[in-house]
């Protein structure tokens, strides 16, 4: 920004003859390399400050317009050097304009006295009916929003957030709006109360009111064509296009909404993606995805989530009004035109078939297959453990993270197998034993939480969940042992040794995306609530602590669970019995990796043929099919596959 001066009187006589009217010429103030020849027909009102007119503005596509300031009403503004402000219809109140930045084709864009920009909105999210209102500001984190709306049950805890939050947006009120460097507001009809960060590009809304667009040079952020939001933050790197409505909604990092989306009262954390659909009243942890005409997603709690078209839930038979809320775990998928009644739980990385009328609890029986049998829901657990669609989705994650930003504020584990997903898996593996000792062997079906579940598959899912508990600890201890087998029995056991930082959990949590150890969690809450947390720069330091501990939490909890289920320690374990475990790991892999290769295999069969080689025969279907689709050998993830079976071998 320029250090200002008044205009002199022939700048003033210039700018008469240019059309330019002010209240009081005494009230306009310009900076080193003003250039009066580039203001026309503007009409100043209050205190104006003007920086350098000089050189050129760049816009989209290679395209450069002159800095200048054109017919436009100017009350109470600062303009920083070499702007573009021109057919501003209304006029532009109080806001700051950064360098480089271009206000062009607009109706009124102005701040109100004593704005907040969004920060301290509250959404109903989680539950339509109130009683888990997550208050958001412009830093506001998946964690730090999953501790205020869930931990309703600590009223310590949510009352030293909420002072956080009270205290972030005071800061942040204002009597001035801020558009930032080099960001571009154009053909847009009305902005009240926004705060618009450096480089982003706000092109042809409709109406903005009270929020927040945070930007920057590395993660620029888009609100586009048809957008109508109040109250509201959109996240750096975000794009917000095509139609979307928003009404008390945060939008985090590299999230993308568009094709008339709407939602309301809803969260979305790192990397969602809404299209065509609605929310309602959601908590969309990171990786959340909807993208169909028709899918309502409402009063729910979702991490790693897919909505097939159609799926919708509801809790309207409560008569008191909607009250409860369901949950999907991290990894879960819906089939199109699914519906769940709320309040039930989808365990991870379960895909949902058909309508369910009843509530369940399927969170302890995760990559269960969960599906209709007339008005009954039927669950197969562990049916997805072996399927292409959890392993691609293991590690498309973390390739599909757009977060370009100089700060990634959702701290992620992106993790398939943890000891979060592991500790479900005993337990699962504890309940299905004990039907299967309870039931008598006539009996076809037996009830678990809401669902049935054919008593043939309580011992295959029994057998799935041993197995893939045992291979997690095996893998994670050949990890550790197996670089230093060859340098004796002290390097193995100083590899293999316990971690003095490392918090020992039997139970895990899933924060947010944050996997963490529920004895860690409750150190960082009790902190909070003694104010050893007293700010969200420290709150997110300590989660981002947390994050960094994950691997040493981890190996606690693989020693104490290892020794557990086999009555042996880590430390005990001989170059012999390494070995032994390794080839046990190496075979099981190998079954569960053919697993993978048969399923899909199965999208290369004939019955996927259909609809291809029209007008031809077999021979010019399978030749389409392959021109289209390409060859079971020749498929990537195919050969990826059968190299990781060639290593275990």
């Amino acid at each position: 920004m320029s250090t200002y001066r008044p205009l002199s009187n022939e700048e003033i006589t210039r700018l008469e003859a240019a059309g330019c009217r002010a209240s009081e010429w005494a009230d306009v103030q310009v900076g080193d390399g003003f250039d009066p020849g580039r203001v026309h027909r503007v009409q100043f009102s209050g205190q104006v400050r003007l920086g350098a007119l000089r050189g050129q503005v760049a816009l989209e596509g290679d395209i450069a317009l002159p800095a200048e300031i054109a017919d436009a009403t100017l009350i109470d503004c600062v303009l920083g050097d070499d702007v573009r402000v021109c057919n501003v219809r209304g006029y532009l109140a109080r806001y700051q304009v950064g360098d480089g930045a271009c206000v062009s084709d607009v109706g009124v864009i102005a701040t109100r006295p004593g704005a907040t920009f969004g920060n301290g909105v509250e959404a109903e999210a989680i539950n339509e009916g109130g009683g888990r209102e997550v208050p958001f500001f412009a830093e506001l984190s998946s964690q730090f929003a999953y501790l205020y709306g869930l931990y309703r049950y600590r009223p310590a805890l949510i009352a030293r957030l909420k002072t956080l939050v009270e205290d972030y947006t005071a800061a942040a009120r204002a009597d001035i709006g801020t558009i930032g460097q080099n960001a571009r507001v154009e053909h847009v009809g009305e902005i009240f109360d926004v705060a618009i960060g450096d480089y982003a590009l706000v092109r042809g809304a409709t109406r903005l009111e009270n929020g927040t667009i945070l930007s920057e040079r590395e993660a620029p952020a888009r609100v586009g064509a048809g957008v109508a939001a109040e109250d509201f933050i959109i996240g750096e790197g975000s794009s917000v296009e095509d139609g979307v409505l928003l009404s008390h909604t945060f939008v985090g990092q590299g999230v993308q909404l568009g094709k008339q989306f709407s939602a309301e009262n809803s969260l979305f954390f790192a990397n969602c993606e809404g299209f065509h659909g609605e929310a309602c009243s959601i908590f969309a942890g990171p990786y959340t995805v909807t993208h169909h005409k028709s899918t309502l997603l409402i009063a729910g709690i979702l991490s790693f989530y897919n909505a097939g078209s159609g799926t919708n839930q509801s809790n309207h038979m409560y008569k008191l009004g909607p009250l409860h809320q369901g949950r999907f775990e991290r990894g879960s998928k819906t089939g199109s035109f699914s519906y769940l009644l709320w309040p039930s739980v989808v365990g991870p990385f379960s895909v949902v078939i058909g309508k369910h009328m009843s509530n369940f609890d399927a969170s302890n029986l995760p990559f269960s297959y969960i599906f209709e049998d007339g008005s009954t829901t039927m669950l197969t657990p562990a049916m997805n453990m072996h399927t292409v669609g959890t392993i691609r989705d293991g590690e498309k994650w973390p390739d599909r993270d757009r977060r370009t930003g100089t700060v990634k504020r959702d701290l992620i584990r992106f993790e398939v197998y943890s000891p979060y997903l592991a500790a479900k898996m005993l337990r699962a593996e504890a309940d299905l034993q004990q039907l299967l000792d309870a039931v008598p062997r006539d009996v076809e079906q037996v009830r678990y939480k809401g669902v049935t579940i054919k008593r043939l598959l309580l011992r295959t899912g029994i057998k799935s969940y041993r197995n893939g508990v045992d291979l997690y600890l095996q893998n994670k201890i050949l990890e550790r042992a197996l670089p230093v087998v060859d340098q004796g029995s002290e390097a193995i056991a100083q590899a293999l040794a316990d971690q003095n930082d490392a918090i020992y959990s039997e139970a895990w949590a899933d924060v947010g995306g944050l996997l963490i150890a529920q004895d860690r969690l409750q150190q960082l809450m009790d902190a909070i609530e003694s104010e050893a947390i007293a700010s969200i720069d420290q709150f997110q330091t300590a989660f981002a602590e947390a994050w960094a501990a994950y691997e040493l939490d981890e190996w606690a909890w693989v020693r104490r669970t290892y020794q557990d289920r086999t009555g042996h320690s880590v430390d005990e374990l001989t170059t012999e019995q390494l070995e032994t475990m390794r080839q046990a790991r190496d075979k099981a892999e190998a079954t569960a990796v053919k697993k993978v290769l048969a399923d899909a295999e199965k999208e290369f069969d004939e019955g996927a043929h259909i609809g291809f080689g029209l007008d031809g025969g077999h021979g010019e279907q399978t030749a389409d099919f392959e021109a289209v689709r390409g060859t079971y050998d020749g498929n990537s993830f195919v050969g990826q596959m059968r190299e990781r079976l060639a290593g275990d071998g």
